[in-house]
């Protein structure tokens, strides 16, 4: 008789450490990627460690605690101290924690103009480099005690997170994935920094090593994989690989409820001046004008810079709009879901044309028609175009404005229900999305 067959024993997990600064009660965009990363490679047999900061001494622009049920109930997550400035920037400006590209700032006075050229100049890549020896001291910790990990990614912004993935790679040899949401020295919001010479000269340095010594960068957008190239022409042709943001489809279960009274076109996020959104609020006064059976109103979600609602109010527009105050995710997603049409805007920035914003996902996951102020023939141009979402408005294009919202007004006036009739975004979703990512991971 035959011995039977020894059972063949199951693939090991690929081990993989998690850094990043954002993770959850951490709120807004930052925090989105990471996080839906792990709350589905596990299904493809990663087993992801988290370290990230102590929620209790973080310095987030916004906080979202619902998110925190987000993460899988067997992932580990590492918090430890960090060392930063922020609460002395709070003391002397009497301002919160800067958001992204200002937006909370409006014009600067001449303390946050010091105060930016202190950032700019003491703390390079940026302020929350202090967590970084809190972190290491922590992976330390891990690999003293006999873990092993197969490879780990580090996100960023902030980027100075990216100079721990360096530090370990040079000390244990640990495969290294380096994840850039956004760009590093070529950021629009950069010149505000009020860098020297030498500093410029530092930071891109950090650059350059970040992009020559990862085994892999990871960037959101094919313009920014253009962009690190044209930097650094001699990357491998594999190396960087484009792993945009997406939407999670069980955020999107609840139903669409556009409103049947008003014609409703909705922002939701961060949007400030820099978007020049004074010729759409133009063109969208000129066409309410036209169409007045139509009731149209203006709704931002989030932080609206002050230089923007002064864009409003000189549209005209000010009566008709409405600002809310940031909102959990969940309901963000409700607001995308309850109005007729969708804002969002490219800011007019030099290299914009890779600007990807990870709210472009949503809004494509909502369903609703998407007017988008920026270049034709950007990245965010192209993906409207691909899933039949809309097309890029450029900034000073009246005509195709004007034509626009006269379409949109004029079908709302037969039936004020505009979603579009098919998905096809799939390929967006966040649980697709981890799967490259673990393609990726065992490909490396």
């Amino acid at each position: 008789m035959p011995l039977p067959l020894p059972a063949v024993p199951e693939a090991l997990p690929f081990r993989l450490l998690v850094l990043t600064y954002y993770w959850p009660p951490s709120g807004g965009a930052g925090v989105q990627r990471c996080l839906k990363w792990v709350k589905y490679l596990g299904e493809f047999g990663v087993e992801a460690t988290v370290v990230t900061v102590d929620a209790a001494q973080a310095t987030y622009p916004v906080r979202d605690a619902s998110l925190e049920a987000e993460v899988p109930a067997g992932v580990r997550v590492i918090r430890t101290p960090t060392s930063e400035p922020f609460e002395s920037y709070k003391r002397l400006t009497g301002r919160a924690v800067p958001y992204g590209g200002f937006a909370n700032e409006g014009r600067p006075g001449l303390v946050q103009q010091a105060l930016r050229f202190v950032r700019g100049n003491l703390f390079i890549p940026d302020p929350r480099r202090g967590w970084n020896r809190h972190a290491l001291a922590a992976v330390e910790q891990l690999l003293a005690a006999g873990e092993t990990f197969d490879a780990v990614l580090t996100s960023s912004p902030p980027h100075s997170t990216q100079l721990i993935g360096l530090a370990l790679q040079q000390r244990h040899g640990l495969r290294w994935l380096a994840d850039m949401r956004d760009p590093w020295t070529d950021i629009y919001y950069y010149k505000d920094l009020h860098h020297t010479p030498l500093a410029a000269w530092l930071d891109a340095r950090y650059e350059r090593r970040v992009l020559t010594r990862a085994d892999a960068v990871l960037v959101t957008s094919p313009e920014t994989e253009r962009l690190f190239r044209a930097k650094l022409p001699g990357l491998a042709a594999g190396k960087i690989h484009v792993l945009p943001n997406g939407y999670d489809a069980p955020d999107f279960r609840q139903p669409s409820r556009p409103p049947t009274d008003c014609f409703r076109l909705t922002h939701t996020g961060t949007i400030t001046e820099l978007y020049h959104l004074g010729g759409l609020l133009g063109a969208l006064a000129a066409a309410a004008a036209r169409h007045p059976a139509v009731p149209v109103r203006l709704r931002f979600v989030g932080q609206a810079s002050a230089g923007l609602r002064a864009q409003v109010q000189a549209a005209g527009l000010a009566e008709v709009t409405e600002y809310l105050p940031f909102v959990p995710h969940a309901a963000s997603v409700a607001e995308l879901l309850e109005a007729t049409a969708l804002l969002m805007a490219i800011p007019d920035v030099p290299r914009n044309r890779g600007i990807l914003p990870g709210k472009i996902f949503e809004y494509l996951a909502a369903n609703k028609p998407v007017l988008c102020v920026g270049p034709a023939g950007s990245d965010a141009d192209n993906l409207l175009q691909e899933c039949g979402a809309g097309q890029a408005l450029p900034y000073a294009d009246a005509a195709l404005m004007q034509e626009t919202l006269d379409a949109l007004l004029h079908q709302w006036a037969i039936n004020p229900n505009l979603d579009l009739p098919a998905a096809s975004h799939g390929r967006y979703a966040r649980r697709a999305l981890a799967g490259q990512l673990a393609a990726i991971l065992r490909k490396e």
